[in-house]
């Protein structure tokens, strides 16, 4: 493959108007994405590819931080988002098709007993923890470190500009895959913690991936019920990429909540609660809502695609295409002198240069991308459906091109 060097001469341009109208030009988690040699807005997009305003054409290994599960476009998802937008978007009822995707969420996910919807992930895990909270008659929240469930005041550290102590005095932190932690914490506070939220595995953000240890979720599982604590597993990232009856099914363990966003819809803006009967009547008591938590199109993208992904086997088919992906580029950083770790599921490699400093792993980054393989240099990346093993040689080769300009 050529060694081409992308101009994003637009995409500057462009951050420059957008700083004059939108604080930072670009705001939430895409400004820490930005980079000065690299892309900031993208023309078009389409399966496992997008095109800058500069017209240069990515690889697209962050599937927009997750969302595109089957990639950009997909013609029977936006199909059904485009027939159900003939009928209607947000009316004054509900619509069938809200209906039709919890049935389907039920018949496919493991624990799921009924379904509520909202537009972004921290929606669901916000419901959840309400639930938690009304089912229990308790106010402590259990986390791990370094988990990300949103951006709700609860969530945030204490130090967040716009945040008070007092948003996060009823939540509790303990370390990954440390039961003898987590024992301890909820003996201490067993009638005070309504919950225990967390990813199915550890997935934060610029330090390596952890999957759970044999026995994790057995030990964890076995914890919440004897102190009377619900457990809610944070499916919105790798909801559907680890087993699409729940990643918890992957783990062997059954959670009371499980919240799903960013692929539910491929990209549409749906997010998910499923529970157990037992809570059901708790759940239709908390007041949660807003205005657009009842726009049709995504819902009916939402059924789509989860027709799809049970049409292709995509879990397993992403497994095993993340297997190959982290295979190569392992094998090309050791052809050229480096060492690359790939953490986390084969669906969602997070990629650190060992042995070097930070600044030389987030150069290697930005060389790839100047080439045209789109990538972040502190957080997971995601594999679709739609990518290729003819992606895989490019990616490959740009990997290599990246190296060698180190």
């Amino acid at each position: 493959m050529k060694n081409t060097i992308y101009d994003v001469e637009k995409s500057d341009e462009l951050l420059r108007k957008a700083k004059e109208v939108i604080p930072g030009g670009i705001f939430g988690h895409y400004k820490y994405a930005i980079r000065d040699s690299g892309p900031k807005f993208f023309a078009k997009a389409q399966g496992a590819y997008f095109w800058d305003v500069d017209e240069n054409k990515y690889i697209d290994l962050m599937c927009a931080y997750g969302p595109s599960i089957l990639g950009y476009n997909h013609p029977e998802v936006e199909e059904a988002a485009n027939s159900q937008s003939f009928k209607g978007n947000t009316v004054s009822l509900a619509s069938p098709i809200m209906v039709d995707l919890a049935t389907a969420l039920v018949d496919m996910v493991d624990v799921a007993d009924w379904a509520l919807f909202g537009k972004n992930g921290g929606d669901s895990t916000s419901l959840a923890v309400m639930i938690a909270r009304a089912a229990t008659g308790k106010e402590k929240i259990v986390k791990i470190n370094d988990g990300y469930h949103g951006v709700a005041p609860w969530m945030q550290d204490k130090d967040s500009p716009g945040i008070i102590s007092s948003d996060s005095n009823h939540v509790l932190k303990v370390n990954w895959n440390d039961l003898d932690e987590l024992q301890a914490l909820f003996e201490k506070h067993a009638n005070e913690i309504a919950c225990f939220i967390s990813s199915p595995y550890d997935h934060p953000v610029s330090k390596d991936n952890e999957l759970p240890k044999e026995g994790y979720w057995e030990g964890v599982s076995k914890l919440c019920k004897k102190h009377d604590i619900l457990l809610i597993i944070d499916d919105v990232r790798a909801g559907f990429r680890i087993n699409l009856s729940g990643s918890n099914v992957e783990y062997g363990f059954k959670p009371d909540l499980i919240c799903f966003g960013k692929a539910i819809a491929n990209g549409h803006a749906l997010s998910a609660l499923v529970g157990t009967n037992e809570i059901k009547e708790v759940a239709e008591k908390v007041y949660f809502t807003g205005t657009q938590f009842f726009s049709a199109p995504p819902m009916a993208a939402a059924c789509a695609t989860l027709k799809e992904l049970k049409k292709v086997d995509a879990a397993n088919k992403m497994t095993d295409y993340g297997k190959k992906l982290n295979e190569s580029l392992v094998n090309v950083a050791e052809q050229s002198g480096f060492n690359l770790i790939a953490s986390g599921i084969p669906a969602m490699p997070y990629y650190r240069l060992d042995g070097v400093d930070t600044k030389t792993h987030f150069k290697w980054i930005d060389e790839c991308v100047k080439r045209g393989v789109y990538m972040v240099g502190y957080h997971n990346h995601f594999v679709s459906t739609c990518h290729s093993d003819e992606d895989i040689e490019s990616i490959t080769d740009i990997a290599r091109q990246a190296f060698s300009a180190l």
